[in-house]
């Protein structure tokens, strides 16, 4: 839902927007900048990433090589980011000489390590399981089992994520992740996994996507149900922590914002991602603004667009790799886009790998709202059939 009034498109000077990063994320907003008069420059590794081949500009350059974000910079008025892994410290000396970065290096300050975001979030009176950090050398203390230990930093897709049932599976996982620093935390004992994708302008005005219901599998997200099936109360409850973030950390963008939800109604805060987010590709195909085009508004001081749903629900489902191989999967995708009004969104990679995101399916549901969680998880069974076999 739109929490704030738009006001007038107008004295728009930004025309180019960095981006760090050149992944699927990257490319979903190059295909939404053009209909904004926006050319995307993107800072990555490799010119066969997906984002390249439809930049305006490629900069080559690892993600945390800030010499190569201040070239960057030479092409673009501001600078916006595809994911986490950069290097703060560095990137804080170009900001000091006037290079722009939305979300600002400070919004993302306390979010980037896994312990200070739960301290931060703390801080902010939001709702967060019991936690405490583990350091290299430190022993193990007494704990209740079962926990969730989640490596500080870089973790994604189930990777630096683990639930541990016992000491020894503890002791055996953080020893074949190399001890780094870590946190555990309570494990929450869910009902739903829910996630608010929720944006912010520099004019305070804030947008918050219909909450959705997500669906992990060893921690790695399969498929999306929007709207969430949950009381128009829960729904207020994690508006509300959408806005509390989003205000007082005065931050430009998109967020993404995961969150429990207990079989006794309460909430509680998992993480949060400062940038756009699997859970919100829905949008694309099935929302009046896509997450992509309302990041891109966000960053470049255009007003936000409406993040209503344009049918009464959907359901995007990821499309993983299940081997390691190269292919296009020309087969498979033929059979998903015959599904009726499937929209198949393929990222272009070279290679597949087991739990890798290669793509993604959302299709627009028509039903009244009562079935719409039941039609959205056939829907997905019959996107998996074809896609697993």
């Amino acid at each position: 839902m739109q929490l704030t009034p738009t006001f007038p498109e107008q004295n728009i000077s930004i025309a180019r927007v960095g981006v760090i990063g050149g992944g699927q994320l990257a490319w979903m907003m190059a295909g939404e900048a053009p209909s904004l008069g926006l050319e995307l420059v993107v800072q990555t590794p490799n010119e066969s990433d997906p984002a390249s081949p439809f930049a305006a500009e490629t900069v080559l350059g690892a993600i945390d090589d800030a010499t190569a974000t201040a070239q960057l910079a030479k092409s673009c008025q501001v600078i916006t980011f595809e994911n986490e892994f950069v290097d703060l410290p560095e990137l804080a000396k170009l900001e000091r000489q006037g290079v722009c970065f939305r979300p600002a290096l400070k919004t993302l300050e306390p979010l980037l390590d896994k312990y200070m975001q739960r301290c931060f979030l703390r801080e902010l009176g939001l709702p967060v399981p019991e936690f405490f950090t583990l350091d290299p050398g430190e022993p193990i203390p007494e704990v209740e089992f079962p926990i969730v230990m989640k490596a500080r930093r870089h973790g994604y897709d189930g990777q630096g994520t683990a639930i541990l049932k016992d000491r020894e599976s503890l002791e055996k996982t953080w020893e074949r992740w190399g001890y780094p620093p870590v946190i555990l935390e309570a494990f929450v004992p869910f009902d739903r996994e829910l996630a608010a994708i929720a944006a912010r302008n520099s004019a305070g005005e804030i947008a918050i996507y219909p909450i959705v219901e997500t669906q992990q599998e060893e921690q790695v997200c399969r498929r999306v149900l929007a709207p969430a099936e949950i009381a128009p109360s829960i729904v207020l409850e994690c508006e509300a922590i959408a806005r509390t973030l989003l205000e007082r950390t005065q931050a430009i963008g998109i967020f993404g914002i995961e969150l429990f939800l207990t079989p006794d109604g309460k909430v509680w805060v998992n993480e949060i991602a400062p940038r756009t987010h699997n859970s919100g590709h829905f949008s694309l195909d099935a929302c009046r603004t896509s997450q992509f085009e309302q990041h891109l508004r966000a960053v470049s001081d255009r007003p936000l667009g409406s993040p209503e749903l344009l049918y009464p629900g959907a359901v995007m489902v990821n499309l993983l790799g299940y081997e390691s191989a190269r292919d296009d999967y020309c087969d498979k995708r033929r059979q998903l886009a015959e599904i009726p009004n499937a929209r198949v969104r393929w990222y272009g990679k070279s290679e597949s790998r087991p739990g890798r995101k290669l793509g993604h399916v959302t299709i627009p549901l028509n039903a009244p709202d009562f079935q719409l969680r039941k039609l959205g998880l056939e829907m997905a069974k019959t996107v998996e059939a074809i896609w697993y076999g």
